[in-house]
């Protein structure tokens, strides 16, 4: 089973939801902007593949946040809370493919994950 996570007009979501459709790969797409993300769901991103890699710190939804909210993001509960109520600052998109993660969309990376 294949996921994408991500929000539908980003570009970088645009291009995988593309490279997967072009490998005749079935997945589906979880938009986190209106379908939400769950936080037993971002606890397991995180302990898989970490806070840094996580949040989008050069986006730019991360630098209109206040310095109390950025302060949040330091601890695993307080990125939850804030990733929940601001899913833009999740890096994009997260790939879940049998239960093994990615974040973030490059087409070679891909091909070879996939054996495509």
């Amino acid at each position: 089973m294949i996921t994408l996570y991500g929000i539908p007009n980003c570009d970088t979501v645009k291009k995988a939801r593309q490279w997967l459709t072009a490998q005749q790969l079935d997945f589906s797409f979880h938009d986190f902007k209106k379908q939400g993300v769950d936080a037993a769901l971002l606890r397991r991103w995180i302990s898989e593949i970490g806070l840094d890699k996580l949040i989008n710190r050069a986006g730019t939804t991360w630098r209109a946040l206040s310095d109390e909210e950025k302060a949040q993001a330091a601890n695993v509960d307080g990125a939850i809370a804030l990733l929940q109520v601001k899913p833009s600052i999740i890096k994009r998109p997260v790939l879940d493919n049998a239960g093994k993660l990615s974040v973030g969309f490059k087409a070679e990376q891909w091909q070879e994950a996939f054996g495509k």
